[in-house]
C-alpha cells in the first residue's frame, strides 16, 4: 500500500481523498495537512463532481500531531513556528476542504477528534457508521480550539451547546452526534459503505453547476441580510439558467422521465 500521507483517486465523477496514516490514526501532521490541501487543489482542476473524504484504518482523523506538541512543550520549536504550522498547514487544509467548489462528503467510520473533528465539519455532509465518534477535546492537551471549530460548531448546535462540548471535551457517540445534527446521516455497520456510495453517487449525478452555486448560497446565507440572500440567489440562478443540465432537467420534467445530468 502507498506510504503517501494522502491518497486521491477519481472514478465516475467521484473524487475520493483518503487520509493514509493509520499508524497514527490519520493525525493531521504537517505533511498530511499539506498533502490534503494539495489533493483538493488538484481536484478543483479535474472533472470530478463530488468529493469524499475518509480515513484509512480505524479512525477518520484523531486530531493534531501529538509528537509535534510534545516537542514544542520541550522547547524544540518556538511558539511562532507552532503558530505558523496551524496558520499555514492546518488552516490551509481546512480552507481547501471548506472552500472546494464541489460538494464534499465526510465518510466517518471511526474517531474524529480535535482537528479531525474540525476537518469533518469543514465538509458539507457528514455520513457516519455506528463506530464513528466525534469530540472537540482540545482542553485535554491544554489548548483552545482551532481547525475552524469556532466557526462550524456554533452554527450546527448553537453557541451554548458548542461551549458545553468544548468546555467539557465530551466525546460524542454516533447516535448523539446525529441527534445534535453534527452527523447528517447514520448508517448501520453493514450498510455504511453502500449507504455512502449511494449518497455520493446521487450527488455526483446531479446538476453540478447548480449544486456548486447552491453550496455557495448556503455557505454565505447566515452571514447575509434577507435582501442580500435574495439578490445572490437571483445571480446564481442566472448562471444555472445557461447550463445544459438546466435544459435537460426541464425537458426531462416535461417528458416525465428522470434527468441525465452531465455536470455542465
Amino acid at each position: 500500500m502507498s506510504t503517501d500521507p494522502v491518497l486521491r483517486s477519481i472514478d465516475d465523477g467521484v473524487a475520493t481523498v483518503t487520509l493514509n496514516r493509520p499508524d497514527v490514526r490519520n493525525a493531521l501532521a504537517e505533511d498530511t495537512a499539506v498533502a490534503l490541501a494539495d489533493a483538493f487543489g488538484e481536484i478543483e482542476d479535474s472533472d470530478a463532481r463530488c468529493v469524499v473524504v475518509e480515513g484509512a484504518g480505524e479512525a477518520f482523523c484523531a486530531g493534531g500531531d501529538i509528537e509535534a506538541m510534545i516537542e514544542g512543550v520541550a522547547g524544540d520549536h518556538p511558539v511562532t513556528e507552532r503558530i505558523e504550522l496551524i496558520r499555514s498547514a492546518i488552516n490551509g487544509a481546512i480552507e481547501a476542504v471548506h472552500d472546494c467548489r464541489l460538494p464534499v462528503v465526510a465518510a466517518i467510520d471511526g474517531a474524529a477528534y480535535g482537528a479531525g473533528a474540525g476537518l469533518a465539519l469543514a465538509c458539507d455532509v457528514q455520513l457516519a457508521s455506528p463506530d464513528a465518534k466525534i469530540g472537540f477535546g482540545f482542553r485535554r492537551v491544554g489548548l483552545a480550539i482551532d481547525s475552524g471549530v469556532s466557526y462550524f460548531l456554533p452554527r450546527l448546535v448553537g453557541p451554548n451547546k458548542a461551549k458545553e462540548l468544548v468546555f467539557t471535551g465530551e466525546l460524542l457517540d454516533a447516535d448523539t452526534a446525529r441527534e445534535l445534527g453534527i452527523f447528517t446521516r447514520l448508517f448501520e455497520a453493514d450498510a455504511f459503505e453502500e449507504g455512502v456510495d449511494n449518497v455520493v453517487a446521487d450527488i455526483a449525478a446531479g446538476p453540478t453547476v447548480a449544486l456548486t452555486q447552491a453550496k455557495r448560497l448556503l455557505d454565505r446565507g447566515t452571514e447575509l441580510s434577507f435582501e442580500q440572500a435574495l439578490d445572490r440567489e437571483v445571480t446564481a440562478q442566472g448562471i444555472a439558467f445557461t447550463t445544459d443540465d438546466h435544459e435537460e432537467g426541464a425537458t426531462a420534467f416535461m417528458e416525465q422521465r428522470d434527468p441525465e445530468f452531465e455536470g455542465r
